[in-house]
């Protein structure tokens, strides 16, 4: 009688504990920020006013967002800016939406121009991550836009905005900077990595450059000014994860 007394607490016991792991899911920090790579233009204005997480199993999650109008050239060189944090009760991200408002512009020889938004008028701007979280990791996603890249002049003298983003893990990757003379001189900084994966950037007003989102390896970095001084390389560049590994100055 003991025996059958004690098997139907076994199974109350069971359904206790089942139900208490299903209902814990782990929390993971996550947060959202924003950077840019110089461009030829005196300002880029966009109007960000949401984002969206697309985790496993196509679970969408609305981020808190710090909504606002940014200067995308006022985050270049390793200076970023925080859009968004908390915690994510999901597993991976697949994918992260950014919701642009109508109040999107470029200002081109201190002339301000409205910035059409065509690829994101209707859905966002769709990123693709495919990131898998692991425990007791802080994870920190840098949106890394290219303003030199995304600005399309069209034929009647409008620009839209086709945005060229990377997607940067912090923890995983790693930056080369440095600097140029002559100060004031136009360059593209080119970083190839010796699997032939290439980044660039430009050097800014005051000669400094930064290419982030390496991953671990060694790289070539070609300087190519316009003319009439001449490009340069600086080759076996070793890129660690998490660090950021100055170059120094470069002259040209």
């Amino acid at each position: 009688m003991k025996f059958l007394l004690l098997i139907p607490g076994i199974m109350l016991f069971g359904f206790v504990m089942t139900g208490c792991s299903k209902s814990t899911t782990r929390s993971t920090p996550y947060e959202i920020r924003m950077t840019d790579g110089p461009g030829p233009y005196n300002a880029v204005y966009i109007d960000l006013q949401g984002i969206e997480i697309t985790g496993d199993g196509g679970k969408t999650v609305v981020l808190n967002i710090n909504r606002g109008i940014y200067n995308l050239l006022n985050f270049s060189n390793g200076v970023d800016t925080l859009i968004s944090s908390g915690n994510l009760e999901i597993a991976s991200v697949e994918q992260i939406r950014l919701i642009l408002g109508a109040n999107n512009s470029v200002v081109v020889n201190n002339v301000s121009y409205p910035l059409s938004t065509p690829s994101a008028d209707q859905s966002g701007l769709k990123l693709q991550v495919h990131s898998t979280f692991q425990a007791g990791i802080q994870y920190s996603i840098l949106l890394d836009f290219d303003a030199n890249a995304s600005i399309v002049q069209q034929g009647n003298g409008s620009y839209s905005l086709k945005p060229v983003i990377r997607t940067i893990e912090k923890a995983i990757t790693g930056t080369i900077k440095g600097s140029i003379t002559p100060i004031g001189a136009l360059a593209v900084v080119t970083v190839t990595s010796n699997t032939n994966l290439t980044y660039s950037s430009n050097v800014n007003s005051v000669g400094n450059f930064m290419v982030m989102g390496l991953m671990p390896g060694i790289y070539t970095v070609i300087v190519t000014p316009i003319l009439p001084l001449a490009p340069a390389t600086k080759t076996s560049i070793a890129v660690t994860a998490g660090v950021t590994t100055d170059i120094g100055k470069i002259a040209l």
